[in-house]
């Protein structure tokens, strides 16, 4: 028997999550993945060096609970409203097998049950669609507006595909990959007009003037995803959170693997906290280089959408954008460029530090100044 057969059919006709390219080349600058530019506050990397001693041999905390009552004196709420993950991609997928129900129809046709589905807008994180999938839920993507911007509720009810009965909603705020912030009054009345679960998942909230973590707390029905990783610069280490109601955290609390945050990450986490203000600093230079990136790449010929991230989707001028994305790597500098037809005309842009994107401008100057078809 081939070890194949052995594996179940669903798992056989799974595409996996494709994450951004980790590249293994000297001297790239690395535009592609959404990384802070910057390191860790020295007292995170100074916590972190301190906890490498005879702790390592012992299990973390199982419940984070340190950390979840620091994360509830920021936030106001209660610890017993956070639950902390190995990332928030971790809580993501508990979230799917916590209150979704796998599609159990022989036919797959017609719309599924609301009890089954998995829904989010689309283009948004791709890994959505692989969660619904990896449970055996039916998945429900509803296009954004061609220019990305939020369908609202009235519009949403025209167009029919909505479902405000959907077991659980994943609303990417602000948007990934676009970059385009989502008003709150706007995420608001969406929540109040959803039955099922709803999470708001804020990976790049601390680069955008408003928030939306006041809606888990006004809401019963929805969670707000937060994580270290983009902002914080502790992508190595993986810790998310969600914030939400007391009995939606219990039941994810009861699918949660035991010790599943890690203890260095959870003393990085506490210490990240206890130092705020160096990290506020470094959300502000990297807003400045995004906005003065917007301004001199539309100078040359760009399409670039407003961005609340610390990442620019644009257009390029001339060539198609997949030819970019092979030239700037020549020149050693990588960006990520996605197949899928709404975003195939666009480069995705991390904003680095300021070096960094010299480097980017000085690129594509000399493409557009040579006249050199990239």
């Amino acid at each position: 028997m081939r070890p194949a057969a052995l594996v179940r059919p669903l798992v056989r006709s799974l595409h996996a999550y494709v994450p951004g390219e980790q590249p293994k080349v000297r001297g790239l600058i690395k535009l592609n993945t959404n990384e802070n530019p910057y390191p860790p506050s020295p007292k995170v990397l100074a916590a972190t060096k301190a906890a490498v001693d005879g702790r390592l041999r012992l299990y973390p905390d199982p419940s984070a609970q340190a950390l979840r009552v620091k994360l509830a004196r920021l936030h106001g709420c209660g610890p017993e409203n956070i639950i902390v993950g190995n990332g928030s991609d971790e809580l993501l997928a508990l979230a799917v097998r916590t209150f979704t129900e796998p599609d159990v129809r022989s036919d797959r046709e017609g719309p599924a049950p609301s009890v089954a589905t998995v829904q989010y807008f689309s283009p948004s994180y791709s890994l959505y669609p692989v969660l619904a999938d990896t449970h055996g839920a039916a998945k429900n993507a509803v296009p954004l507006r061609p220019d990305f911007t939020l369908p609202g509720v009235a519009e949403l009810k025209r167009g029919k595909q909505w479902d405000f009965k959907a077991a659980l909603t994943f609303i990417t705020t602000p948007n990934a990959p676009s970059g385009r912030g989502y008003a709150t009054t706007d995420l608001d009345a969406l929540c109040a007009a959803m039955r099922g679960v709803v999470v708001l998942d804020e990976a790049y909230a601390d680069f955008a003037e408003e928030h939306a973590l006041a809606r888990a707390q006004k809401h019963p029905h929805v969670l707000v995803a937060r994580t270290f990783s983009k902002a914080y610069s502790l992508c190595f280490q993986r810790i998310g959170y969600f914030v939400g109601h007391p009995e939606l955290v219990a039941a994810l609390d009861k699918m949660r693997d035991s010790y599943n945050v890690n203890g260095l990450g959870q003393v990085a986490a506490l210490a990240t906290l206890g130092d705020l203000g160096h990290y506020r600093r470094n959300f502000r230079r990297i807003i400045a280089t995004r906005e003065r990136l917007r301004r001199e790449l539309t100078g040359l010929g760009f399409e670039v959408l407003p961005s609340r991230t610390n990442f620019l989707l644009m257009r390029p001028p001339g060539p198609p954008a997949q030819e970019w994305l092979r030239c700037l790597r020549e020149q050693k500098i990588l960006v990520r460029w996605f197949s899928a037809p709404m975003l195939s005309p666009f480069l995705r842009i991390t904003v680095g530090s300021d070096i960094e994107a010299d480097a980017l401008l000085e690129s594509v100057r000399l493409f557009r100044g040579t006249g050199r078809k990239p």
